[in-house]
């Protein structure tokens, strides 16, 4: 338990922050999972549209450091090289 007035303002702190986090990691694992129920329907086109929308969210969640860049750059990497294997 906190004993003292600023830990006491950093824990409430803590947990509004831990929320709003919650939050946008919640919203990078939505935009994930629409580029690749895109691809699993086939639809190289929509694909190509949903993923270049998900691109700026990976992008604007790891410039906040709410995860890290090669995180965000090995999930942009996968999801591309899905996209370019539906040609085939």
């Amino acid at each position: 338990m906190a004993n003292t007035a600023q830990a006491r303002k950093r824990a409430r702190q803590a947990v509004k922050q831990n929320a709003h986090n919650s939050s946008q990691r919640s919203t990078l694992r939505t935009a994930i999972k629409a580029v690749r129920k895109a691809i699993e329907a086939g639809d190289k086109a929509a694909a190509a549209v949903i993923y270049q929308n998900s691109i700026s969210t990976l992008d604007r969640i790891a410039d906040k450091k709410i995860i890290h860049k090669n995180k965000a750059a090995r999930h942009k990497s996968r999801l591309s090289a899905a996209i370019k294997a539906l040609a085939a």
